[in-house]
């Protein structure tokens, strides 16, 4: 099989996506350029987007995981906490181990497979 195995993790807490691939990414992004706006246009998405997925990120956590600066004469920026560190270290570890339980699983299956089907 040559199809392309992706796994997609999410935590919910309510109704809401506390984190979820595209929100580390984002906090990837900001931890790479320092902005969130920086980070938008890196991800080819709006500010307003961004920053909303900022905003519940912040919600959804006790502690922030984006931090900001107000701006000046270096400008502001933005930063991931030590918590949002935290949690997206906990986060890609959990993408890893789920892609790999799930490539061990497909292995198996694969072999079950008949090859004149389809």
């Amino acid at each position: 099989m040559s199809a392309k195995l992706e796994v997609k993790v999410r935590f919910w807490l309510d109704n809401e996506i506390a984190m979820g691939p595209g929100k580390a990414d984002l906090l990837d992004a900001i931890a790479q350029t320092g902005s969130i706006s920086a980070a938008a246009r890196v991800m080819s998405m709006s500010y307003r987007r961004a920053w909303l997925l900022v905003d519940a990120m912040n919600r959804c956590f006790r502690e922030p995981l984006v931090g900001t600066a107000a701006g000046g004469q270096k400008g502001g920026g933005a930063y991931v906490t030590e918590t949002g560190k935290a949690i997206l270290e906990r986060y890609r570890n959990m993408q890893q181990k789920s892609l790999a339980a799930i490539q061990a699983e497909g292995k198996a299956i694969e072999k079950l497979l008949d090859p004149n089907a389809g």
